[in-house]
């Protein structure tokens, strides 16, 4: 094969992923979810396996005990096989070191037997890598991870659980 040709494909494929279309900012189930226009773009998109765990607490007005969330454990794999690590703050971790910590902005119950679809904004990050930019976070199409009704009282005080859940994440940034 020429040179020529081997550059034209090589410009060609560089041009079509440049104009690749961006998923919509918008949530049509939700709207309170979009993200707004302040020229981010879509940094990185995958979907998030793991579990949501809960410990068993007093409730603050004294009245019993509940479940509550301690922290998330997952890993958000992308299409181009990149994984991110999600756990407590909620963070979010780059195989390059770079970090966003979220801070929830809207939430939405899409389905009653998962945890809620998120826009959360980024209150902090770090690093040099994929997530140093990163300004909004959705957390979309939930299956599972669902707070337990039952099994905690005081004899279960301390107490966890693991539920597992899966979530769609788009991070959008510089």
């Amino acid at each position: 094969m020429s040179r020529w040709i081997k550059c034209s494909i090589a410009l060609c494929i560089a041009a079509c992923a440049s104009r690749a279309p961006q998923p919509a900012r918008g949530v049509p189930a939700a709207p309170e979810l979009s993200v707004p226009e302040d020229g981010s773009k879509l940094i990185f998109a995958g979907r998030g396996e793991g579990v949501q765990i809960y410990s068993c607490a007093p409730k603050a007005d004294g009245s019993g005990h509940e479940w509550k969330l301690k922290a998330p454990e997952a890993e958000v794999a992308g299409d181009t096989g990149e994984k991110l690590r999600h756990y407590a703050g909620p963070t979010w971790e780059a195989p390059d070191g770079s970090k966003v910590v979220g801070e929830v902005k809207a939430r939405a119950v899409a389905d009653a037997a998962a945890i809620p679809w998120l826009l959360l904004g980024a209150k902090s990050t770090s690093g040099a890598g994929l997530l140093a930019h990163a300004r909004w976070i959705q957390r979309l199409d939930t299956r599972g991870g669902k707070t337990p009704e039952t099994g905690c009282d005081a004899d279960h005080a301390g107490a966890e659980t693991r539920i597992a859940y899966s979530a769609l994440y788009r991070f959008w940034g510089e």
